[in-house]
């Protein structure tokens, strides 16, 4: 593949549709309208044109014209908008890649040279990825956040600082005969870092971001044939879990992804958990209790006509909520003074159920960042910004001769760096760019 090639991809959704958008961008953008399209429209001006070869044109739609350097890519791009059938998109994308120099596009390919023209940085990259994939209202809010540069801004300006820093104490190595200068500007380098330091530590702290993109994590769990695959049915509004009388029907985690309240979350149902069991049994509830332990949250079920089951010691947490079910069964209100606080609800009558909603969409609300503010929201933003910190708090905590404070600035700016793709990002660019459809 070479960066020479004019790359073509539909950019809109599979199937019948309406209208459907191929996207072209690069060098013989121009050659190709000029090709099928009878010639270049003014830039951003959408011209009604007949598409395909002048002898037997193949569509009639609509065509845009971006000269780079301002366009998505920093090339020349070309939007032909078309009626949306699989038989039109299929002859105009095979048009255009007989042309001389055209190929199809690979995954992420648009937004890659995007990337590599200077366009984007890669977190706004992956706050595209994110804005593409987002399934709830806050994960709008924080991909969109991130597609215009939130987090780029922050990180750059936590660089342009360290790098301050670092140049400080080199030009403290270059008169290091003068003793008064060289202590000098290492007090002032120390100024610049032990703030930052402390603003990196707090943002690696807060995993609200990360939090948001992945979605809140809420297993529900509890003794066998309390009603917990009958609670997943009645929150998700759909069977996806089987239910039935007979202990230990539930063997492997079911999972299933609601938003509420335009908020992310993600429900696991998993094995009864008892003792005594067979060995496949015992694997459910042994993954039962392991995914239990990593959730942000556990909705531990009872049932209320025998309400005496309470959760294994590593999850009595404030991340537990006891929710007593089955509350159609009881003669009276269900009620234990043993299990204070639970919720009181009946998967099967619906009784409960809004209330639970309300508080599980609270709690999922608690832990979405506010407006303004600024998260991670990558595994890749916490590593690098780790090994950041680690690089100083080397330079603040240990007593290194100046070169080796030096290079600890050098390490943490580059970390900073890869961040947004200032220096070296090439092993983690495939990455990135493959979570995108052809056509982005």
């Amino acid at each position: 593949m070479s960066e020479l090639d004019t790359i073509v991809a539909p950019a809109s959704g599979l199937g019948v549709a309406a209208i459907a958008v191929i996207r072209v961008s690069g060098p013989a953008t121009r050659a190709m309208l000029e090709a099928l399209c009878g010639g270049v429209p003014p830039p951003r001006h959408a011209s009604l044109r007949e598409i395909g070869p002048r002898e037997q044109p193949i569509d009639r739609g609509l065509v845009l014209f971006f000269p780079g350097p301002a366009s998505f890519s920093g090339e020349d791009m070309a939007e032909l908008h078309v009626h949306g059938s699989r038989a039109v998109i299929r002859a105009v994308v095979d048009a255009l890649i007989a042309l001389p120099g055209m190929r199809l596009a690979e995954p992420g390919e648009f937004a890659r040279r995007a990337f590599e023209n200077g366009k984007l940085d890669l977190t706004e990259v992956e706050g595209l990825a994110d804005l593409i994939n987002a399934e709830t209202e806050a994960q709008r809010r924080q991909a969109l956040a991130q597609s215009e540069g939130s987090l780029r801004r922050l990180f750059e300006a936590w660089r342009a600082d360290l790098l301050t820093a670092q140049g400080l104490m080199e030009a403290g190595l270059d008169f290091a005969d003068e003793a008064d200068v060289a202590l000098d500007v290492g007090v002032k380098a120390r100024a610049i870092v032990v703030p930052l330091l402390r603003s990196i530590e707090t943002h690696l702290a807060d995993r609200s971001g990360e939090r948001l993109r992945d979605g809140l994590r809420v297993v529900i769990a509890g003794p066998p044939n309390a009603g917990k695959s009958s609670l997943m049915n009645a929150l998700a509004k759909r069977d996806v879990a089987i239910v039935s009388e007979e202990a230990g029907t539930t063997r492997d985690i079911i999972e299933v992804h609601l938003d509420l309240g335009g908020l992310p979350v993600i429900l696991a149902d998993t094995a009864g958990i008892r003792e005594g069991i067979g060995a496949v049994e015992s694997e459910g509830i042994r993954r039962a209790l392991s995914r239990a332990e990593d959730a942000d949250l556990v909705l531990w079920v009872i049932d209320a006509t025998n309400p005496v089951f309470d959760p294994p010691p590593s999850l009595t947490s404030t991340n537990t909520i006891r929710a007593l079910n089955k509350s159609d069964k009881c003669p009276q209100p269900a009620h234990n003074d043993a299990i204070p606080n639970a919720l009181v609800l009946s998967a099967k009558t619906g009784e409960g159920l809004n209330g639970l909603i309300a508080h599980l969409a609270d709690l999922a609300a608690a832990e979405i960042p506010g407006i303004g503010h600024v998260p991670l929201t990558r595994t890749r933003h916490r590593q690098e910004l780790v090994s950041c910190r680690d690089a100083l708090k080397r330079f603040v905590n240990h007593d290194l001769i100046p070169e080796l404070q030096v290079e600890e600035l050098r390490i943490g700016a580059r970390h900073l760096g890869r961040l947004t793709g200032a220096i070296d990002v090439e092993e983690v660019l495939g990455a990135i760019f493959a979570e995108f459809c052809i056509g982005k």
